[in-house]
């Protein structure tokens, strides 16, 4: 289990660095979208705070991934974002969902392998 666990987390922040980098230096063309996606991503661009911060929070939580440090505050500041990502691509772009559930349900391992850390915070006294 705890060699998955340095591989999933491996993987979601080289992933998180990788989409983060480039969104922040603009190394990839920006994907031609059509439809209800175009309109929501003008939206969100309109915005103007939302994707830098979005993207800084990947930063953030992909540098914490790679090296292995604040692993469990990094997969609770991640999941809204990991959540997003997965319903954004399920309502929007189902062409991008298996991409998106390996995202999602990395985060939710991540969770998992890391229980022991967050039972404190549903404790009920």
């Amino acid at each position: 289990m705890k060699i998955a666990t340095i591989i999933v987390r491996t993987l979601l922040g080289l992933l998180f660095l990788y989409t983060s980098i480039s969104y922040f230096l603009h190394l990839n063309p920006e994907a031609a979208s059509t439809g209800e996606f175009k309109a929501f991503q003008l939206g969100l661009v309109a915005s103007t705070y939302l994707f830098p911060l979005a993207k800084s929070v990947e930063f953030l939580c992909g540098l914490s991934f790679v090296t292995g440090k604040f692993t469990t505050l990094a997969n609770l500041v991640i999941f809204p974002v990991t959540l997003n990502i997965l319903l954004i691509n399920y309502f929007l772009t189902p062409d991008n969902l298996p991409l998106a559930i390996f995202v999602f349900i990395g985060n939710l391992f991540l969770i998992f392998t890391h229980w022991e850390n967050y039972k404190g915070l549903f404790k009920m006294d």
